[in-house]
């Protein structure tokens, strides 16, 4: 056996050692993508119910805050209302009320000089 026949040898041993290698390399890399898509179908047939079902709680919530919005219109509309109608009472009454206890005070002034003397 020559040299090149020896070498010969050894590049197939180490071509079929290589060809081996590899077969089982694929194979484990087979069994993982299986796994891998397992788990990913899996994962999407929990997920899309819940993707589904916040949905429909967005939806709910987007509803309750266009109510709540509402609400607030209605509350800030009674509240200028609200403002309006107790100035106008201040301007209807403080003028009355002010002249009222000014002559409740002048009376009670001249009813304490009178009993003075």
């Amino acid at each position: 056996m020559s040299a090149v026949d020896l070498a010969a040898v050894v590049v197939t041993i180490a071509s079929v050692s290589v060809a081996v290698l590899a077969a089982f390399a694929l194979r484990a890399l087979q069994r993982t993508l299986a796994l891998l898509r397992q788990g990913l179908e899996d994962l999407q047939s929990d997920t899309v119910p819940v993707v589904a079902e916040l949905r429909r709680s967005l939806h709910h919530v987007d509803a309750e805050l266009d109510r709540l919005d509402d609400a607030v219109a209605s509350i800030r509309s009674a509240s200028g209302a609200v403002d309006a109608a107790s100035r106008l009472a201040y301007v209807a009454f403080a003028n009355p009320v002010i002249k009222a206890m000014a002559l409740g005070a002048g009376t009670a002034k001249a009813a304490r000089s009178l009993r003075q003397r």
